[in-house]
C-alpha cells in the first residue's frame, strides 16, 4: 500500500533510530560533563530537601545509568510488542477500509497524508487522555511515567500494550484512510515526540509554542505537581489541549514520577505492576461498584477518597540507588 515509498520510510521509527541514539549519547555526555548526574549531586553536598521541605530532585538533565538502561530496554521490547498489536490492527483496519468505508483515499496523494497525520494526532490526544483517566488503560501507559528523570532515555520508555490506541484509531480507516498510512503517521508522531523529552531546551518562539508540543509543554505533562496533573496530552500539536481545556504552561520546574513508585529497574515489573495492583484492589473490594471503580475509574480512585485528593498529596517516593540520593515527590495520574 506504501510501495511508492523507500523501504525505511514505511516505518519512520526505524529510520530515526540512529538519530535517537546520537541525541541520547550527546545529552548523556553533557550531563556527565556538567556534573549533572546523581553521583555529582551527592559529592557536591547538595541539600537533602528543597525550600518546601520536600526531598531534593536530581539536577535538570541528569542521567542515572540503571534508569536509562531500563528505559532503553523497554523501548527495544516495545518494537516487538507494538508490531504484534499493529498486525492485529492492520487486519481490522483492512477489513473496515475494504468493506465498510464509504470511500477510499489514495495513499500517494499529499492530502491523504495530511488527513492521516492530523487525524492520528487528534485521536492520539484522546487516547492519551483516556490512558490517564481510566485505570485499566493507565496500566498500559504508566511505565512511560515511571522514571524520576526527564531526558531522551525517558522518551524510549515506551509501553508494550498499544491496544487502546489501536482501538482509538478505528475512525481513520472508516473515513477511508489507508490502514498502512495510519501506522506510518503514528510512527512519525512518535519520532516527533522524542525530542520533547528533555530539560536541556527551554521555551521556544511563542508562535511555535502556541501550536506545537514542545519540551516545556511536555515537562508539564510528566510533572507530579498538583497544578500539572492531567495536562498537555497532545502529541505533535498542543492546540488540542488549548481547545479542550487541558493545557497548562510551565511556571516552575516539575517533579517527575508516580504516586506509588515501584522501586525497581526490572522492566517486566515496571510494565506490569499496575495490573497486579488492580487485581488486588478488585479482590479486596466489597461491592461491584467498587470493583468497577478500581478498574474503570481514574487512577487513585477509592470508594472513600477521590483521585484528586490522592493526587494533591504528591507523595514522596524513592528509586533504589547505591548512592542513596533522596528523590522527588511522586504523583502522576
Amino acid at each position: 500500500m506504501l510501495e511508492f515509498l523507500p523501504e525505511p520510510m514505511r516505518e519512520p521509527t526505524v529510520l530515526a533510530i540512529p538519530f535517537f541514539v546520537t541525541l541520547l549519547a550527546i545529552e548523556w555526555f553533557a550531563a556527565a560533563k556538567l556534573e549533572h548526574d546523581e553521583h555529582a549531586l551527592t559529592a557536591d553536598g547538595a541539600a537533602d530537601s528543597d525550600p518546601a521541605g520536600r526531598p531534593a530532585q536530581a539536577p535538570p538533565g541528569a542521567y542515572d545509568a540503571r534508569d536509562a538502561r531500563s528505559s532503553v530496554s523497554m523501548g527495544l521490547v516495545s518494537i516487538a510488542t507494538s508490531t504484534f498489536w499493529k498486525f492485529l490492527g492492520l487486519l481490522l483496519y483492512s477489513a473496515l477500509f475494504a468493506y465498510v468505508a464509504p470511500w477510499q483515499l489514495p495513499a500517494d496523494e499529499w492530502y491523504t497524508w495530511v488527513i492521516a497525520f492530523i487525524g492520528v494526532d487528534f485521536l492520539f490526544y484522546w487516547s492519551h487522555r483516556v490512558s490517564h483517566r481510566v485505570r485499566l488503560v493507565w496500566a498500559t501507559h504508566q511505565a512511560h511515567h515511571s522514571s524520576e528523570y526527564f531526558n531522551f532515555a525517558t522518551a524510549l520508555r515506551q509501553k508494550w500494550n498499544i491496544s487502546a490506541a489501536v482501538v482509538m484509531w478505528i475512525p481513520l480507516p472508516l473515513l477511508g484512510v489507508p490502514p498502512a498510512l495510519v501506522f506510518a503517521a503514528y510512527s512519525l508522531n512518535l519520532v516527533y515526540q522524542f525530542w520533547i523529552h528533555t530539560e536541556r531546551i527551554g521555551r521556544l518562539w511563542a508562535p511555535f509554542e502556541f501550536v506545537f508540543n514542545t519540551p516545556s509543554h511536555h515537562r508539564v505533562h510528566h510533572g507530579c505537581d498538583p497544578e500539572y496533573l492531567d495536562r498537555n496530552y497532545g502529541g505533535v500539536f498542543i492546540v488540542w489541549d488549548r481547545m479542550f481545556g487541558t493545557f497548562a504552561p510551565e511556571v516552575r520546574r516539575p517533579r517527575y514520577g508516580l504516586t506509588k513508585p515501584v522501586d525497581t529497574y526490572n522492566i517486566v515489573r515496571l510494565q506490569t505492576h499496575e495490573y497486579a495492583a488492580i487485581a488486588r484492589d478488585v479482590r479486596a473490594a466489597s461491592s461491584w461498584r467498587s470493583r468497577l471503580g478500581y478498574v474503570f475509574g481514574p487512577p487513585g480512585w477509592t470508594p472513600r477518597r477521590s483521585p484528586d485528593v490522592v493526587a494533591a498529596q504528591c507523595l514522596p517516593g524513592r528509586q533504589p540507588s547505591a548512592s542513596q540520593i533522596p528523590d522527588a515527590d511522586r504523583t502522576q495520574q
